[in-house]
């Protein structure tokens, strides 16, 4: 008799219920809000992506000497004014090296100074003192994003495809195709909720071709004091 009055008894039922419902609203809510700041971390980083292919498409090349692979290849087997052999040169920022496949042999090696003017932009070594848009780099628009996040590779398609020529003094002029790794987006609430945290950032890959691969105009006498106050 007890046991039966308990089951039927209905006090406190809408507490429970409000318990319930509140408990979920929370969840969903509190959901909504780590979502909308994802929306925000992907947009930024796809817009910092794209700020440090420009500033790679203008600087000094993270693998250090390839500006001037397409005079030094110039001999017996390639001519002067010919098309440049095709190469792929991969930089990455979390390991600080350089990979080279195809006529790049010897220039690979990883510069951190111009890997810093792409991430932190040019003349800084930190984020969030950019002045101006010029002197924004990719930290300045998505603040987490660090040289290890960062992962940039030069491409010369093979003939005729390609641009530029063997013996070209402004360098060759390949595809610059960044891209970002190894970044998890943030979550404030939902961190631990079914493996959010492992939750990674797209790559947000930006391709643009190159122009002079130099901090400033080889043509300017000025040129190496300029790229000196820039660094």
């Amino acid at each position: 008799m007890r046991a039966t009055r308990v089951v039927r008894d209905t006090n406190g039922g809408v507490l429970v219920e409000v318990t319930v419902m509140m408990s979920i609203m929370f969840v969903v809510i509190l959901g909504l809000i780590d979502f909308l700041f994802l929306f925000y971390q992907w947009n930024a980083a796809a817009k910092a992506v794209q700020v440090g292919a420009r500033i790679a498409a203008v600087s000094d090349p993270v693998a250090s000497g390839l500006r001037d692979v397409s005079t030094a290849m110039v001999g017996a087997s390639v001519r002067p004014g010919s098309a440049m052999p095709a190469f792929t040169v991969t930089c990455d920022g979390a390991n600080r090296t350089c990979g080279c496949e195809g006529a790049c042999t010897g220039f690979g090696v990883y510069d951190a100074e111009a890997m810093n003017t792409i991430v932190f932009g040019r003349g800084s070594k930190a984020c969030g003192d950019a002045d101006s848009f010029y002197h924004a780099g990719m930290c300045d628009i998505f603040e987490r994003i660090t040289p290890a996040n960062v992962r940039i590779r030069y491409t010369q398609p093979a003939p005729p495809a390609g641009l530029g020529y063997a013996g070209r003094p402004g360098g060759p002029v390949p595809t610059i195709t960044v891209s970002l790794q190894n970044m998890p987006f943030q979550f404030f609430f939902l961190g631990d909720l079914l493996g959010f945290r492992n939750l990674q950032t797209p790559a947000m890959v930006t391709t643009v071709t190159s122009e002079d691969l130099h901090s400033c105009s080889p043509m300017l006498a000025a040129c190496d004091s300029i790229r000196s106050a820039d660094r």
